[in-house]
């Protein structure tokens, strides 16, 4: 078993750093033509976040609820949900609609519980950002026995979706603009996961032979699947609302937040400490890191490009994925996986019928 290191694929560090140096490129060229002052004005709209308590959720959830959206901030520990809340308030111009919501996305019956008082309590839900997520770290299981990184990153988010689709179908009923958005957080290290993987088996899953950059790497390529394939281009394509709500991946860019405090889990003390001092400085700030999603949350242009499905990485930019984020049979394995192992956890009446036609 890998305790620390790269795992299977050394090429992981190689693409670490140049998703940093890109983004340190990027900044200092000033090539964001987009920035959170650009959002459109969204009153009357909802949005959930997950995540939302700190990094680039945070930012996110802020950005949203400037620009007069009601924001459900989800996320694990009840203190600092609470607590950015409260940061929202004290920064926005006031009067702003911004609530808090405890969720574990490593337990599938509290992501059933949680989604189903968000569609019995709202009106509506036009965003969904799928930010929260275990970052580079050892191997570990979640609630339900499943690896951490898949059951947190995937699993939860899987779950969380389906059964907000109705609220998000009904939104899309009320045709007006912006059409509602579902946007998962990729990253280019997705760049970088084993081609070995299959999404087969919890078997596989479970593999405690991949380090930790692989298994990170091995869940942002499935938020990238389940994005362009198992929606857009899969159960988005029918039932009420259909071509209209759009499901994208994003790259943030390398960006400076708490998940660089787990490289010394993932890599041992000593390395994981170095690692965070000499990349650190040259890394996105939180607020820019959030630009790539609030772009593809909310733009007019998503619509007017017909970009469902896409990968964004930066404002206005998108592609670049890798043969295995295109694969057809890679991600169709993944939903049946995913559907499986959500059904065993939560019950078999844990999934709604994805196209909104069943009751």
């Amino acid at each position: 078993m890998y305790k620390y290191g790269f795992g299977t694929k050394d090429s992981t560090y190689r693409e670490l750093l140049s998703s940093i140096m890109q983004s340190a490129i990027s900044t200092l060229k000033g090539e964001h033509q987009f920035d959170q002052t650009d959002v459109v004005d969204l009153l009357g709209k909802t949005a959930v976040v997950t995540g939302g308590s700190a990094g680039i959720g945070f930012e996110v959830a802020k950005a949203l609820a400037e620009s007069r959206a009601r924001v459900l901030v989800l996320s694990r520990k009840s203190e600092r949900g609470e607590e950015a809340v409260r940061k929202i308030r004290e920064v926005t111009s006031g009067g702003v609609d911004v609530e808090y919501l405890e969720i574990d996305l490593g337990s599938a019956k509290n992501v059933r519980e949680i989604a189903d008082h968000i569609r019995n309590t709202e009106e509506r839900l036009d965003i969904l950002v799928c930010d929260a997520g275990i970052g580079v770290n050892k191997y570990d299981l979640t609630e339900d026995g499943i690896e951490h990184h898949f059951g947190v990153n995937n699993l939860g988010h899987f779950c969380l979706i389906n059964r907000l689709l109705p609220l998000i179908r009904k939104t899309a009923l009320l045709n007006q603009a912006p059409a509602p958005r579902i946007v998962q957080l990729s990253s280019s290290l997705h760049l970088t996961a084993p081609s070995s993987i299959q999404f087969a088996s919890l078997e596989e899953i479970n593999d405690d032979s991949l380090g930790a950059n692989a298994l990170y790497a091995r869940s942002k390529l499935a938020n990238l699947l389940y994005a362009r394939f198992g929606l857009a281009k899969g159960v988005l394509e029918k039932g009420p609302g259909a071509g209209r709500i759009y499901a994208l991946a994003t790259h943030p860019g390398a960006v400076a937040t708490e998940q660089q405090d787990q490289f010394k889990d993932a890599y041992g003390q000593l390395f994981g400490t170095l690692l965070k001092t000499a990349t650190i400085p040259f890394m996105r700030n939180p607020e820019q890191g959030s630009l790539s999603t609030l772009w593809a949350a909310t733009s007019p242009d998503v619509e007017m490009m017909n970009l469902n499905g896409e990968y964004i990485t930066d404002p206005g930019k998108w592609g670049g994925e890798s043969d295995q984020g295109k694969d057809w049979q890679l991600a169709d394995n993944l939903w049946k996986l995913s559907t499986e192992l959500i059904s065993q956890k939560a019950g078999e009446d844990a999934l709604l019928d994805w196209t909104g036609v069943k009751p």
